[in-house]
């Protein structure tokens, strides 16, 4: 029998009551056709490759990552509370040791959810792997984590709850915002306040293939993660970057991303974006438990696989090699880089507006980011969508016992009164609610 010489878990949610429409690109078929490839390769076979069941997340899990507007059970429906448990399965298994690494084989995705949710963006109304770091830093005591996005679009709601928080690392592989669906991602987003350098972006030109894709993870990905010196890794693992996917513009293969895998070696992986159900996911998805695994990837080839026309472009390398080389300093230079645009400042005020495409609402916010010389300090946040005004105080996990009492001063004075819902998300202390 062959044996795996990592054990992997996988846990595996089709979702079949869940779809944004019958034709649309988020449906049950995404996974099934996996699922059959997987029975037929015979990877259950192996010894050491396990199939587990998900969790089912709940509002305190939830609420942990996210304000819901007006409530959880608003947002998220059932199939959403299982994605997010399938990732918080995977957690648990990997950090009790029952084995070394797992992948969560789920939807909906999650990765477009940002910190306040009016709806659906991007297909994401529960960012999976925010609640599923949260659990982790909770229950498990873990301080430093480190986030990698390598699905074709920005992980745009990953970055957004995780922009101030100096001990979650997000890095995001992704094609150029000017081309693409969420529009963001560019390098000089690069993290606020004493989260300055803790975001890095890395935007590729269209048509980036494997070659590409393995230039940035050993020339940037790798030495910051060596640098930052993570707990644990978490890939954020869509894999609309394929050649065949219907709504990109990439062209990494099914062996490219089990070695990208190989080579990130990452603790959890948690599927994303991922349209080409029958070209792509089978063979990629087969691809990146046999190199979780670490077993021999080399036979897997998707059908319609023609290496002559994936060859990477001279100018796409110039291109990444200058975008390598500028991130590359940034995270060399972030402590410069943050001392600098944070001397003199009591606070950081920034406005924004956030439409969400599958549930046409504009949403606005204003946001102020207090600094504190002691600690990460708390933010508060007005959000306006077509139906509630909020506002919602989000105290970070390391906060000071002065900001926690200044937090606390800001929100009693934005009650119900001037907004629809008042928000509390004390995340040191892990209270939560709701007036």
């Amino acid at each position: 029998m062959l044996k795996a010489k990592n054990s992997v878990g996988i846990i595996f949610f089709p979702a079949y009551d869940w779809a944004i429409s019958p034709s649309h690109p988020e449906r049950e078929e995404r996974l099934l056709y996996t699922q059959d490839q997987i029975i037929e390769e015979g990877l259950f076979d192996i010894k050491g490759i396990h199939e587990f069941k998900p969790l089912i997340a709940g509002a305190t899990h939830i609420n942990r990552a996210h304000v819901s507007v007006p409530d959880v059970d608003t947002q998220a429906s059932i199939s959403h509370k299982i994605s997010a448990g399938g990732a918080l399965k995977s957690a648990e298994i990997v950090l009790t040791k029952e084995v070394n690494k797992s992948f969560a084989l789920v939807r909906p995705p999650g990765h477009h959810a940002r910190r306040v949710v009016h709806g659906n963006r991007g297909f994401c109304n529960i960012n999976i792997e925010a609640v599923m770091v949260e659990d982790i830093r909770k229950k498990y005591n873990v301080k430093k984590v480190a986030i990698v996005d390598t699905d074709c679009h920005h992980g745009d709601g990953t970055q957004d709850i995780y922009y101030h928080d100096p001990d979650v690392l997000f890095i995001s592989l992704h094609q150029d915002g000017r081309t693409l669906y969420p529009g963001s991602g560019f390098t000089d987003e690069f993290g606020i306040g004493r989260g300055i350098g803790y975001t890095i972006n890395v935007p590729l030109p269209p048509l980036t293939s494997d070659s590409g894709y393995f230039y940035v993870l050993e020339n940037l990905v790798l030495p910051i993660l060596s640098d930052f010196k993570p707990e644990i890794i978490i890939n954020s693992a869509g894999q609309d970057n394929h050649f065949s996917d219907p709504i990109t513009n990439m062209n990494i293969t099914a062996k490219g991303y089990a070695k990208l895998t190989e080579m990130l070696n990452a603790d959890i992986a948690v599927l994303e974006g991922g349209y080409s159900a029958e070209s792509a996911l089978p063979y990629v998805n087969t691809g990146i438990i046999l190199a979780m695994a670490g077993l021999d990837y080399s036979n897997v080839v998707e059908p319609t696989y023609n290496k002559s026309e994936l060859i990477e472009s001279d100018s796409n390398l110039s291109i990444i090699r200058e975008t390598v080389k500028e991130q590359l300093n940034r995270w060399q230079n972030r402590a410069a880089i943050q001392e600098k645009a944070l001397k003199g400042r009591e606070f950081i005020n920034s406005r924004r507006s956030v439409y969400y495409d599958e549930a046409g609402i504009t949403e606005h916010q204003n946001e102020t980011l207090f600094l504190c010389k002691d600690c990460t300090s708390f933010y508060t946040m007005e959000s306006s969508g077509d139906n509630y005004k909020i506002f919602a105080t989000v105290l970070e996990q390391n906060i000071c016992d002065n900001c926690r009492d200044k937090a606390s001063e800001i929100f009693k004075k934005n009650n119900k009164s001037n907004f629809d819902y008042s928000y509390w998300m004390d995340k040191s202390r892990d209270d939560y609610k709701r007036i």
